[in-house]
């Protein structure tokens, strides 16, 4: 979606801003706020807070990311609320024990990759975009202005929380700082004076707290509305780095086209839905016919969105060339320096999977090859201490299904 929408009428305003949601709270809220904002010219201020303990984003994050876009596209204000101050507490959401702390500068040094990649998606013009720290309000707070903000919330109302209410009937114990969490972030809405709050669906009582919590400070409250967790390609578990079923935001547009072209078939709908805008009648068309083209619709439209000057075409024949057990042509090129040659001549695999940048580290590479994970010229290479010969022409390694590097002898 390219261009601003700021006269289309509430209702066909409402359709696009429901799309995908799991919780909105409420709906008449919404639209009054709406009706509102086309009558004054005033755009709504529509909040999304991010602890940034991760600096590397992913689809799942993009899925929020994207229904900001949207309210940008119709000519309101997104504020992007990095939570530097509220990620020294750590955000106990579906956390079994208390997270460790990171420090302020942590925190920031994160948020700068952060919001590189959340550039990906957003509009960076000022008039739609506010970027904040919530340092600024909660860092100077005295002892006296927490004890008047707990004040304001009741122990039984953050005990109502489900990942609280699991650890105590557990016996796991919860530190007195990670009640204060919830209210916290919902100090943040106040700040803001935030109309719309986003979050994912684990966020939903957090963010209900804010609400509370401008009503108490006789300001409008927020509407609350939620956004599916992403389903990673395993089919089971929310998308995450740490898991490995993720889709990075930053992965090159070849990467990224093959990885939504393994999409488990029962997600489709739920990645179309909520990471594209292809109308509801065409996804249902194309659920209905064949998956592997209702496959390419998809990535191509995904990786479009992320990588516009992207060759699609190339990143179909490569993905096709790698299905059929090949090797693709335009892989990149390492030369080996002859000092990393054995005494006889060959090459470490190990080494040469850490110099094409396939892993991190030798030991790393040597449980890859040891987990058969390592290919060469095609076949496998099943020795985790073992060396190759390089011909002038050089070998091709490759890991798993899609990741290659030719490998060169120094001339």
């Amino acid at each position: 979606m390219n261009d601003i929408r700021r006269h289309l009428p509430v209702d066909e305003q409402l359709s696009l801003l429901k799309r995908g949601v799991a919780d909105l709270v409420s709906e008449d809220d919404l639209r009054r706020k709406l009706e509102r904002s086309l009558e004054t010219g005033e755009p709504l201020r529509v909040k999304l807070g991010a602890d940034p303990t991760r600096p590397d984003l992913h689809l799942g994050h993009a899925v929020i990311l994207r229904k900001m876009r949207q309210f940008q596209d119709l000519g309101h204000k997104v504020i992007m609320l990095i939570g530097d101050f509220t990620a020294i507490i750590g955000d106990p959401t579906g956390k079994s024990k208390t997270r460790p702390p990171l420090t302020l500068e942590e925190t920031r040094a994160n948020a700068q990759s952060y919001l590189e990649q959340c550039k990906l998606v957003l509009r960076q013009d000022p008039e739609v975009l506010e970027l904040r720290y919530n340092a600024e309000w909660l860092e100077p707070m005295g002892y006296a202005d927490v004890i008047r903000l707990a004040s304001r919330y009741t122990v039984a109302r953050i005990l109502e929380r489900d990942d609280f209410t699991k650890r105590l009937s557990g016996g796991v114990p919860i530190a007195l700082h990670e009640l204060l969490y919830p209210l916290t972030q919902g100090y943040d809405s106040v700040a803001l004076h935030a109309d719309v709050e986003l979050g994912g669906t684990d966020q939903l009582f957090n963010n209900l707290v804010g609400r509370a919590l401008q009503r108490d400070y006789d300001q409008e409250p927020q509407v609350v509305m939620t956004l599916p967790l992403l389903v990673g390609l395993d089919g089971v578990e929310k998308m995450s780095k740490s898991l490995d079923n993720y889709i990075g935001l930053t992965d090159e547009p070849h990467v990224m086209f093959a990885k939504l072209m393994k999409v488990p078939d029962t997600l489709l709908e739920n990645y179309f839905t909520l990471l594209t805008d292809v109308p509801e009648a065409r996804i249902r068309e194309l659920l209905a016919g064949h998956p592997v083209e209702a496959h390419k619709v998809l990535a191509r439209e995904v990786t479009r969105f992320f990588a516009p000057d992207a060759d699609l075409d190339a990143a179909l024949e490569r993905f096709q060339a790698v299905a059929k057990g090949g090797i693709p042509e335009n892989i990149p090129s390492f030369t080996v320096p002859s000092a990393d040659a054995t005494a006889e001549g060959t090459y470490p695999a190990a080494r040469l999977m850490v110099l094409a940048g396939l892993e991190t580290s030798l030991g790393a590479a040597r449980r890859t090859i040891q987990g058969r994970g390592l290919k060469v010229d095609g076949q496998p290479f099943l020795e985790p201490q073992g060396a190759l010969a390089l011909p002038a022409s050089g070998v091709v390694i490759q890991k798993g299904k899609d990741k290659f590097a030719r490998m060169l002898p120094e001339s």
